[in-house]
């Protein structure tokens, strides 16, 4: 009996030392959002696990007694708790905080693996989707103007922001650094649409955030890139229902609702998820042209996940109008603003008279777009697949079709043959000399004469007709290696698109106002006929100026190996890429439709398509290679460079065909770069300091001039440009809620070569060389102070642009522009997942008048400093904007 209890003790004894201990539960960020890949381990052992897609994570332990948990994961603050493993479950459900340092934000963008800024051998900038929602950025330029080595002019409006990476000479837009939704160009083509490709979407609160990577890595993967590549990331669903509802109001007319709303599809056993987000907004625009602002966007995505990846399936819908300002008649000397008829300065001369301009042409009624400005209707459907072959591989697949109703109306003010603006007496007198007398009245009011010492100006306006369809695709094998020592991705890009490139013209007669009224002109000539100079505001139809039909096609083929050995990090790959294309000009004659003889021949004339094409084809082949290490020096500093040979695929525009000869001569552009860098990571301060080099051999530019009073194409240049830059970030974390963050950059830029034909007299010749390239800075620079304490959060952000050439003859210099922004909100809890943000912001706080550029159709000849006026874009006025979040 005695040795039954001994062997029964023993054997709960036995079970007890035996027992094991369920470790579970959950991991989430501050906002809720479940944290996929974190490590749990305990402490002091070998044993642990990551959370799965939903954050959740179970681990089981024969260890016992007292034990410390540690839950980490990059970009955020270790979280540790002490726990008792005697056999009974430990729930734990964690929120993680963010790491202070900057450099800790993880990244994917030109890269196959996670990995963090610190340990990426490249410059990388990230932006998260709620401090772009309390800037209340409205466009491009907002959200990047504070990324190193980047010049961001948002004086257009919410579209077709001009970007400048790195000294490399373009006009601005996405020449050289593609905008991507997931991973995916927006055009996966140059030179055949807008390369505006903000004009195709706008940013949502249905995006993570924002990443921008610099350099040449990011040429390998994807669609590629030579100078970088700014990718938005979109929310999925997850297995915790959220909602997102911000209502923004702005000065001068501006109310937008953007929403977002995620979590599962089904019943708990579901393993599909959804996400929706969009905007619906009206608004009169940063400065009132009569014309509105207004549209919708809708995203949305369904998740599937099974046991070794996921499909997710993305949809985008847009059909949204946005007007644009281009640049006007300013002061001569000072380059301020002139005063109007009215005695008020003319900030824009878009009028809103001209949403009822049409006019016939010899292929039917034209009815001008310009009431739609910015006009995108349209969207794409995109596949994502992700599969995990084993352990070790995963195979990645991406397919998306895209099809845009694109319409970009460029209003061109005070753009015309004679001084602008000037008297109506000293312009009739110009345009009718010998009269003996004239009638001028205003558009739309009988008997509303124009006095003769009123200012009146002449204007141009541009219709492209550009609608798109693209179809692009993605696939990639990733192998690591057994000792996690190798990541290699084997890959293939394969994109090909069509579209349209159609263009209208006229031009506009308008008294000198805001929002200015069209003046119509007639006048008795010398022998005593009646003429009619100006009708319904317009004195030259014009007509069809552009009929173009091209498409294009692109593969690639790329390798890369990311390396990790022990202090040390590798990135190297190389990319071979054929583009094949058909480009289609139509021919164009002006034909007599009115048969008004009082007319002008510029008003009964009217240019439309002949019916006839010239055809030309393009072929080239060309490669990249990339090299790029990084060297963990301490715990707080990495060392890194980067050398890379790219490739650039010109507008095929540049091209127009020679009649008779299919094949065009069409070579990919050089660009060589490297950079060399360290970066820095403390509990209380983070940053980086590079210097590069950038090098673009034999780039084709077209530049555009007024000439015989209608937009052309008047040269084509072959440039070699080089760059030498230094690029500096810094964050100070003065306490848990109050930060000072920093960015400077310089950069040396000269045009190395430059020969340039004059398309419209046939001649070749060098200018130019020696000069620095045109609306590019040598200075750049950015600082802001942020609190945040989860309740009241503000920010006080300078952004500095320094002075700039406005174009590459160096003839005018604009002065430096500083722009400040201001923001504040206070974040009330309704219960522990709800929360209401009341903010308010301040874009152009002190309301500065500085240029963002000046006449960029002033051909190769360049713009003059001499002279009663001078034509350039200022940025936009200052503006208020009150918002309330509600996540729900």
């Amino acid at each position: 009996m005695k040795n039954l209890l001994f062997a029964i003790i023993a054997v709960f004894g036995l079970s007890s030392a035996l027992a094991q201990t369920e470790i579970k539960g959950n991991v989430k960020d501050a906002s809720g959002i479940p944290i996929l890949g974190a490590n749990v381990l305990i402490n002091g052992t070998t044993e642990g696990t990551t959370t799965d897609f939903d954050g959740n994570f179970l681990l089981s332990t024969n260890q016992s007694g007292s034990k410390t948990i540690r839950i980490s994961f990059i970009g955020f603050t270790p979280y540790e708790q002490s726990v008792e493993l005697n056999g009974s479950p430990v729930i734990l459900n964690v929120v993680l905080n963010e790491s202070g340092q900057q450099l800790d934000e993880v990244v994917i963008t030109a890269s196959s693996t996670f990995r963090s800024q610190k340990q990426a051998p490249l410059s990388i900038s990230s932006k998260k989707m709620a401090a772009i929602t309390k800037l209340s950025a409205n466009s491009q330029a907002d959200i990047l103007r504070d990324v190193p080595g980047i010049t961001a002019e948002g004086g257009g409006g919410e579209t077709a922001t001009n970007l400048f990476v790195r000294g490399l000479p373009s006009g601005g837009q996405y020449v050289f650094n593609p905008l991507q939704y997931d991973g995916m160009p927006l055009m996966s083509t140059f030179g055949l649409n807008s390369s505006a490709h903000d004009v195709y979407a706008r940013p949502d609160i249905g995006f993570k955030g924002v990443e921008f990577v610099r350099g040449g890595a990011a040429v390998l993967y994807g669609s590629g890139s030579v100078a970088g590549i700014i990718n938005y990331t979109s929310k999925t669903g997850d297995t915790n229902p959220g909602n997102i509802i911000n209502v923004e109001y702005g000065s001068r007319g501006r109310l937008k609702t953007d929403f977002y709303s995620g979590g599962k599809l089904g019943d708990e056993d579901s393993n599909t998820f959804y996400a929706f987000t969009g905007f619906v907004r009206k608004d009169n625009g940063p400065i009132e042209t009569g014309l509105d602002t207004r549209g919708v966007q809708f995203r949305g995505n369904i998740k599937k996940r099974f046991e070794n990846g996921s499909f997710t399936l993305h949809g985008h819908f847009i059909n949204d109008k946005a007007q644009f300002f281009l640049p006007l008649p300013l002061q001569g000397g000072s380059r301020e603003r002139i005063a109007g008829n009215d005695g008020e300065d003319v900030e824009q001369l878009l009028s809103g008279e001209l949403a009822e301009t049409s006019f016939l042409t010899p292929g039917g009624v034209y009815k001008s777009p310009i009431e739609d400005g910015v006009f995108t209707k349209g969207g794409y459907l995109m596949g994502d697949f992700i599969y995990n072959l084993s352990e070790n591989t995963t195979f990645k697949a991406k397919v998306k079709y895209a099809d845009y109703q694109h319409n970009f109306a460029l209003y061109v003010g005070g753009n015309g043959s004679f001084g602008n603006p000037i008297t109506l007496n000293d312009y009739v007198a110009a345009v009718a000399p010998g009269n003996t007398a004239f009638d001028a009245q205003y558009q739309g009011g009988a008997g509303s004469q124009i006095n003769g010492s009123d200012l009146v100006v002449e204007n141009l306006h541009v219709d492209r007709l550009r609608p798109m369809t693209d179809y692009s695709g993605e696939a990639n094998l990733i192998f690591r290696s057994n000792d996690n020592v190798h990541t290699f991705t084997l890959g293939t890009y394969m994109a090909r698109t069509e579209a349209e490139d159609i263009n209208y013209q006229y031009r506009v007669l308008s008294e000198f106002n805001n929002n200015p009224r069209l003046v119509n002109l007639s006048y008795t000539d010398a022998d005593g006929a009646n003429v009619i100079y100006s009708d319904g505001g317009l004195y030259n139809r014009i007509g069809m100026t552009s009929n173009r039909f091209l498409e294009q096609s692109r593969t690639a083929f790329y390798i890369t190996d990311e390396m990790v050995l022990d202090r040390w990090r590798f990135d190297v790959g190389l990319r071979i890429e054929n583009t094949s294309g058909t480009f289609n000009n139509g021919g164009l004659e002006e034909s007599t439709v009115y048969d008004n003889t009082e007319l002008t021949d510029n008003l009964r004339n009217v240019r439309f398509a002949d019916g006839s094409f010239t055809t030309a084809t393009i072929d080239a082949t060309d490669w990249a290679i990339s090299l790029a290490g990084l060297y963990e020096l301490t715990e707080a500093t990495n060392l890194y460079a980067n050398f890379s040979r790219g490739f650039f695929f010109p507008q095929q525009r540049g091209f127009a065909p020679t009649p008779g000869i299919r094949e065009s001569n069409y070579e990919g552009e050089t660009i060589v770069q490297g950079e060399l860098g360290a970066k820095f990571g403390t509990s209380s301060f983070s940053g980086s300091v590079a210097g590069y080099f950038v090098n673009l051999s034999d780039r084709i530019r077209i530049d555009q001039a007024i000439s015989g009073g209608q937009l052309v194409d008047q040269a084509r240049s072959e440039q070699t440009t080089r760059t030498f830059g230094l690029e500096a970030t810094g964050k100070f974390i003065v306490s848990d809620a109050f930060n000072i963050n920093g960015t400077l950059t310089y950069q040396n830029h000269e045009i190395s070569k430059n020969e340039t034909t004059d398309l419209i007299v046939n001649t070749t010749s060098t200018i130019n060389e020696g000069n620095e390239i045109g609306r590019q800075p040598n200075f750049l620079g950015s600082l802001s102070f942020n609190y945040d304490d989860r309740k009241f959060d503000a920010n006080f952000t300078l952004n500095h642009t320094g002075s700039k050439f406005t174009d590459d003859s160096n003839n005018v210099e604009l002065d430096a522009i500083t722009i400040a922004r201001l923001g504040a909100g206070y974040t009330f809890k309704t219960q522990e997942v709800n929360a209401l943000r009341l903010g308010l912001s301040v874009f152009n706080l002190f309301d500065s008048v500085g240029l963002t550029e000046g006449n960029p159709r002033a051909g190769i000849a360049g713009q003059s400093a001499d002279g009663d006026f001078f034509f350039g874009r200022p940025i936009l006025p200052r503006r208020l904007f009150l918002t309330a979040t509600f996540n729900f």
